[in-house]
């Protein structure tokens, strides 16, 4: 069923709030999993003060714009995505989305934007592996 003109302003007016807020996202794929797999997904994100959203590419790239963000070109993200937003710590969604796709193999990092520039594949799995502030510090206190 196709959505409304009126539907799709307020999912673009949604997404170009998160985007603003939002201290980092990250694009995945997700097809393949089942519902109870997704709402998972969605409550280990949620505990991490994290969201995703699946929407259409072309409604995401105009929120990007809208909220500031690089452009990215919606054709150049393959099949159907999600994005995952993080609000306090910019590592929470990617690390969560990481760790489930540990478990799951329909879950992948395919992007994403931090600090204003745009991440590869690569670099979105690279930033998943970070290691977080908190454990940046536990670490640094353990070597005093």
């Amino acid at each position: 069923m196709a959505i409304t003109r009126e539907q799709k302003e307020a999912q673009v007016k949604s997404l170009t709030e998160k985007m603003q807020t939002a201290s980092s996202v990250v694009f995945a794929h997700y097809i393949g999993l089942n519902v109870a797999d997704v709402s998972d997904l969605r409550s280990k994100l949620r505990e991490a003060n994290a969201e995703m959203h699946v929407a259409k590419k072309t409604l995401m790239s105009i929120a990007a714009k809208q909220a500031g963000m690089p452009d990215f070109d919606a054709t150049e993200l393959e099949g159907p995505v999600s994005v995952i937003f993080s609000f306090d710590d910019p590592l929470s969604g990617a690390q969560t989305a990481f760790k489930f796709s540990k478990d799951h193999d329909q879950v992948a990092l395919i992007g994403g934007v931090f600090d204003g520039k745009l991440m590869t594949k690569e670099q979105a799995v690279a930033f998943a592996k970070m290691p977080s502030r908190d454990e940046l510090l536990a670490t640094f206190v353990g070597m005093l």
